[in-house]
């Protein structure tokens, strides 16, 4: 990995400063037309001039229920009242562990109303995980839904939120409020109260994988959310849209979702359904007339390849993570051509997205770029020196702007390595991506400068899978990549050394790792080996490590499938891009993941008819498993006919 110098080595005399230092986008002005109120007021300003100017519209839909932008702005500040008595403070880390819902878009509203910094946790991730974000974002009270908090059993204060806090009136005595903590002393039992943040103070604490082992919590700022959301340059949003939110609230990708919606006057349509498959997804944007939407790239291209019926209501779809695929975003603008296709880049420490570029045929010949700085940010490429390079060579990416993060939550010497601020520049983040500049001053991707990677859109250091793996007993040594077994599939792939004694089992390391970490960060595939292969200066040298992957672990065939179970194994075999011919052939064992578990149930409803959900099929994780579960859907769906009772013939 090259090391670029401190900013005062990066500016030495000898080093070139162009009249034109980096790219740039125009800030939002303070103030907008009309009276609203500019990003520096913050979102909950915003929301709350929505809610005055237009109380009737519609801010949220969530199923059959629905929210006003006056009944949004009333609940939440019923919450932040109740938050502010239970002892919340301007500046505290509240986490929030709740499903997604209309009452999460209340919930982060009343945080922010309160004052308080919103930490929020995935009900997914493992209970230690949980633990552990906690403690690292110093939070001192964690609310959201009683049944998870009864699982999670966090550490300090809790509040549980009723089932439905959609309505302006929280009395003091709701039920399941808890009492507040003996220690904290209470403001007045006074309706809410406002308690502004400061336009710089933290909004959320979000997490990314930390190479060490321990997630890093992204602090961002109030200022750099408004700024991303409001009157977006990048994308078309007008208060008669729709947005849809289905990412898991921990994703960065989430905060576009809600808040691009309500900073522009626009609906935040909730997809409740946990894990939803591409029917869920399509279905919800038909129902709900949504018309923004945004995907991680890996999803996007599955959708793509299936032609989904997703894209025809939307008019507007975002897309970002990973490397977009000309040819698949070719496809969609050629089935759909009134989309317009905004390709998004940007890690979590810029505020979701740095910059952006709306796709047009013509990009789809090539490489499709990641485009221009966006909403007051700025890009810098530079060399090993920490010079700027000329357009069209490569050099590493450097974003700076107001919607920088404020940094790594209790991590300050990390901070100070990651952000650090250039006489000339201003404060700048180093991204570790390669990228390149064209003489219009767009700008193009070429990958890492180090070992981190995107799985599906999620960000993963290695260095983090193989500490979980380090910690095992039976592992001596351990080393994680990705395989792409085929243009559109990614996986995490992870090669063990064992210790002295018996061989670990795969299956057996995965069950461990996934009781310690989330799921995007569980390896795909688990192969034990020998050794690891080192370059000649002693790394391991992980273009070499696909070289040791294992025969096919489907094995050799085990006897005739039945006419169900081949369905199933064809189905199996095209998603995973490998021949399964086992009854017992395991769907994760092979390198399944959720992703591609869509692509099965999506596959297994439109071909044999069965609506399986994500949740049955990791119930039923081999061949012959998958194949009983859906022999039992068909017959509960094509019950056989009852015989009819013989006629009594009897003359008597």
């Amino acid at each position: 990995m090259t090391t670029v110098p401190a900013p005062h080595d990066a500016t030495r005399k000898e080093a070139p400063v162009p009249t034109e230092p980096a790219l740039s986008s125009e800030s939002v002005p303070s103030t907008a037309e009309g009276g609203r109120p500019g990003p520096a007021a913050g979102l909950p300003a915003l929301v709350a001039w929505h809610a005055e100017r237009a109380p009737h519209a519609l801010a949220v839909a969530d199923g059959d229920a629905t929210l006003t932008y006056g009944q949004l702005a009333g609940a939440a500040r019923a919450l932040a009242g109740q938050l502010q008595r239970h002892g919340v403070r301007p500046g505290d880390a509240v986490a929030l562990l709740m499903p997604r819902s209309a009452r999460t878009v209340v919930a982060q509203l009343a945080l922010w109303w309160a004052g308080a910094v919103c930490v929020p946790l995935d009900p997914a991730h493992p209970r230690a995980r949980t633990e552990a974000l906690i403690e690292d974002a110093g939070v001192t009270l964690t609310v959201g839904d009683g049944k998870l908090l009864d699982a999670v059993a966090p550490a300090g204060a809790t509040l549980v939120l009723p089932d439905a806090p959609l309505s302006a009136a929280w009395p003091d005595d709701e039920p399941g409020a808890g009492e507040p903590p003996a220690d904290r002393s209470l403001p007045d039992a006074a309706p809410a109260p406002a308690a502004e943040s400061a336009p710089d103070a933290a909004a959320f604490i979000m997490f990314t994988s930390g190479s060490t082992g321990r997630p890093k919590g992204v602090a961002l700022a109030h200022r750099a959310i408004a700024e991303l959301v409001t009157d977006p340059g990048y994308l078309t949003l007008t208060s008669r849209d729709r947005v849809l939110f289905h990412s898991p609230m921990t994703f960065d990708a989430s905060t576009f979702e809600v808040w691009a919606a309500l900073a522009n006057g626009a609906a935040v349509v909730v997809c409740t359904v946990e894990r939803p498959s591409f029917e869920d997804l399509a279905q919800q944007a038909e129902r709900h007339g949504v018309t923004v939407a945004f995907f991680t790239t890996a999803l996007f291209h599955q959708l793509a390849v299936r032609r989904s019926r997703i894209f025809a209501p939307l008019r507007t779809v975002v897309v970002g993570g990973e490397a977009l695929a000309a040819h698949h975003a070719g496809e969609v603008l050629r089935a759909f051509p009134w989309l317009e296709l905004v390709n998004g880049y940007g890690p979590t420490e810029t505020t979701t997205f740095a910059t952006a570029h709306r796709v047009t045929p013509a990009d789809c010949a090539g490489q499709v770029p990641i485009g221009r700085p966006i909403a007051g940010a700025t890009a810098h490429v530079l060399d090993e020196d920490g010079r700027p390079v000329p357009d069209g060579e490569r050099g590493e990416l450097w974003v700076g702007g107001s919607r920088l993060a404020l940094g790594y939550s209790g991590r300050p010497e990390l901070t100070a390595e990651r952000f650090t601020t250039h006489p000339e520049w201003g404060r700048l983040y180093r991204t570790g991506d390669v990228v390149s500049r064209r003489p219009d001053g767009i700008l193009d991707f070429h990958g890492r400068t180090d070992d981190q990677v995107k799985v599906r859109g999620f960000r993963i250091e290695p260095g983090e899978v193989e500490h979980a793996l380090r910690e095992q007993p039976e592992v001596a040594d351990a080393a994680v990549t990705v395989q792409r077994p085929s243009p559109d599939d990614a996986r995490l792939i992870a090669f063990v050394v064992a210790a002295p004694g018996p061989v670990p089992r795969a299956e057996a390391l995965r069950d461990r790792l996934a009781a310690v970490l989330p799921g995007p960060l569980v390896p795909d595939e688990l192969t034990v080996v020998d050794d690891l292969p080192l370059t000649p200066s002693g790394k391991v040298d992980r273009r070499a490590l696909t070289d040791l992957l294992l025969a096919d672990t489907a094995g050799a065939p085990a006897g005739p499938l039945t006419p169900l179970e081949q369905a199933v194994a064809d189905l199996w075999s095209r998603s995973l891009g490998r021949e399964v011919t086992r009854a017992d052939a395991d769907f994760l064992t092979l390198g399944g993941h959720s992703l591609l578990a869509l692509v099965v149930t999506d596959d297994l409803r439109e071909e044999l008819g069965v609506e399986l959900s994500l949740a049955d099929f990791f119930t039923a994780p081999t061949v012959a498993d998958q194949a009983a579960l859906v022999e039992r859907a068909l017959l509960a769906a094509h019950p056989e006919p009852r015989p009819h009772a013989p006629e009594n013939t009897d003359d008597n």
